[in-house]
């Protein structure tokens, strides 16, 4: 007579063939978002006026708020508030946003400033992360509205940044 099998086996594997799953879907995101960004030419189109159309009524609901119905950001935003988090940065030429390539700032709109990945080590900050409220290419329309406000040295210039990047 065989023991009685233990019934927490199956929920385990069940648990971690979602897992497994899970991290194959996230990989082969990662791998799109990357095939994408390997090819030259940014998601984020500031040119395309459709996809900069669908990302203005994005940003004015997600990201206005915090960031600035004109992209302009918070007052002071390169001083630590009294809990020591920063204000949210402006968007427009002005601040720092195109400083960084396209794959930080998506990481950075999908993920939120994670320390250490898409901030310094140790930053806090309030922006949240939008994995779970928008879709990747409602991210990429959101960046290309906000590159749309750039003069074009500045386009140029965090082009140029972009394309570094992926070398």
């Amino acid at each position: 007579m065989s023991a009685p099998r233990n019934t927490r086996v199956p929920a385990f594997r069940q648990k971690l063939g979602i897992a497994v799953m899970s991290a194959a879907l996230l990989f082969l995101a990662g791998a799109i978002v990357l095939a994408l960004l390997k090819d030259g030419e940014s998601p984020a189109d500031p040119d395309n006026a459709e996809q900069v159309a669908r990302g203005k009524p994005l940003y004015d609901k997600y990201c206005a708020a915090c960031h600035g119905a004109r992209l302009e950001g918070q007052v002071n935003w390169r001083l630590k508030l009294p809990n020591g988090r920063m204000p949210a940065p402006p968007h427009d030429a002005s601040g720092h946003t195109w400083h960084h390539p396209d794959a930080i700032l998506f990481g950075i709109t999908k993920h939120g400033p994670v320390p250490g990945k898409y901030a310094p080590p140790n930053s806090q900050s309030d922006m949240p992360g939008f994995e779970k409220t928008l879709s990747d290419q409602d991210i990429w329309a959101v960046l290309a509205y906000i590159k749309s406000s750039w003069p074009p040295d500045i386009r140029e210039t965090q082009r140029k940044i972009d394309s570094r990047r992926k070398r």
